[in-house]
């Protein structure tokens, strides 16, 4: 699906077709590049002191991100020894993988209309979790919300660390931007 070179998402039809216009009306940019847009999505499953026991947790995270992102994920390792939480250097402690192009708004498409709406007691996201130059941050307490992961086959349930990175320059733009993909902010 992915590989098709005329394929489009459909949150990318969705903003060349209608967000871009609605945020530069609101915002009042007078040029096209102006308008925000997403630049990356970076997932991150840290496996802490269940790795530093086990090596083998690491590569199981590294297979669960893989399928829910669609994309080889790497494995992080420790940069420095911590002898207090037996932790050693090159020691691997979990996985990360950066999401571009159709990858990225097909899993925001995921994320926002599959997962979120199967996690237990979902009232919607912060809206304050913003870092004042137009990128947001948010986390899942289970990857196990995913369609992607076989709940019968899974050893532990992970927490994924989302971070979307947009061109925004404020925290409102970005905010602006992301209410228009759907995103179910509660404040």
């Amino acid at each position: 699906m992915l590989d098709s070179a005329n394929y489009t998402p459909r949150l990318r039809a969705l903003f060349d077709a209608e967000i871009k216009a609605k945020l530069k009306e609101e915002f009042g940019y007078s040029n096209d590049m102006m308008i925000p847009r997403l630049d990356k999505i970076v997932l991150n499953i840290g496996c802490g002191a269940e790795a530093v026991k086990d090596s083998k947790k690491a590569k199981s995270a590294q297979d669960d991100l893989t399928a829910i992102a669609g994309q080889r994920a790497v494995i992080t390792k420790a940069k420095k020894s911590i002898a207090g939480f037996r932790v050693r250097e090159d020691m691997p402690l979990g996985a990360k993988t950066t999401l571009r192009g159709a990858r990225m708004y097909d899993f925001l498409d995921r994320l926002i209309t599959v997962a979120m709406p199967r996690i237990r007691d979902f009232r919607g996201v912060s809206g304050k979790s913003f870092d004042g130059r137009g990128n947001y941050a948010m986390g899942i307490k289970e990857h196990i919300v995913f369609p992607e992961i076989d709940f019968d086959k899974v050893d532990e349930a992970w927490g994924l660390d989302i971070v979307i990175a947009t061109t925004a320059k404020t925290d409102a733009e970005a905010k602006a931007l992301l209410k228009h993909f759907n995103m179910p902010f509660s404040s």
